[in-house]
């Protein structure tokens, strides 16, 4: 398991808004390591942290996680996108759902975004604040934002302070372009 990019990129973008997370319902999906919602969690955020339930080591580094950074509170779950579980079923309404680097295969797209748009039925107002490195120009949200009837915010890196090179710096080779977005239900479905 590795603290990759976005999940730096994500945990500043939490920092930057530390003082609005007392309190605040946060599930974070996909997160192996889980920085973000380690993070979250120390700012006085109700935590869950979740990970494929197909991947029971993935979910045992959450915990590890969690009994390293002295949160042995923090719940941890097996959620698998787009797959319809007790423990999905179980979940309260979520203010915010992280995801770091979930959007890497597109294969996985669809079934991120039905799992979201379930939360989403529990609290239309909820917002994934997601953060992925960008693999390949011709891999796109936007068609399946609009079919499941979401809409996306742009967030620049530098509104956060996010744009400096010891953020989002690997050991891996390759360029590693990270992106901050907002998703939340576009504006017509609040009022249905």
């Amino acid at each position: 398991m590795y603290v990759w990019p976005c999940a730096v990129v994500l945990a500043q973008y939490l920092w930057f808004h530390r003082r609005s997370l007392p309190g605040k319902a946060i599930l974070e999906i996909g997160a192996g390591v889980s920085l973000p919602g380690i993070l979250a969690a120390k700012c006085g955020a109700e935590v869950i942290l979740s990970d494929s339930s197909e991947l029971p080591h993935c979910l045992e580094v959450c915990r590890q996680s969690c009994q390293m950074n002295n949160l042995p509170q923090l719940q941890v779950v097996g959620i698998t996108w787009g797959h319809i579980s007790w423990d999905l079923l179980a979940l309260p309404p979520q203010d915010i759902i992280l995801a770091s680097d979930v959007f890497f295969e597109p294969e996985d797209f669809e079934d991120i975004l039905t799992t979201i748009y379930f939360l989403m039925h529990k609290n239309p107002k909820v917002q994934l604040w997601s953060t992925y490195q960008v693999r390949s120009a011709d891999w796109s949200l936007e068609a399946l934002l609009y079919k499941w009837d979401m809409k996306c915010v742009h967030i620049p890196l530098k509104s956060f302070d996010a744009d400096k090179e010891d953020i989002a710096e690997s050991a891996l080779p390759g360029r590693h372009t990270v992106e901050m977005l907002v998703i939340s239900f576009a504006k017509d479905s609040l009022n249905t």
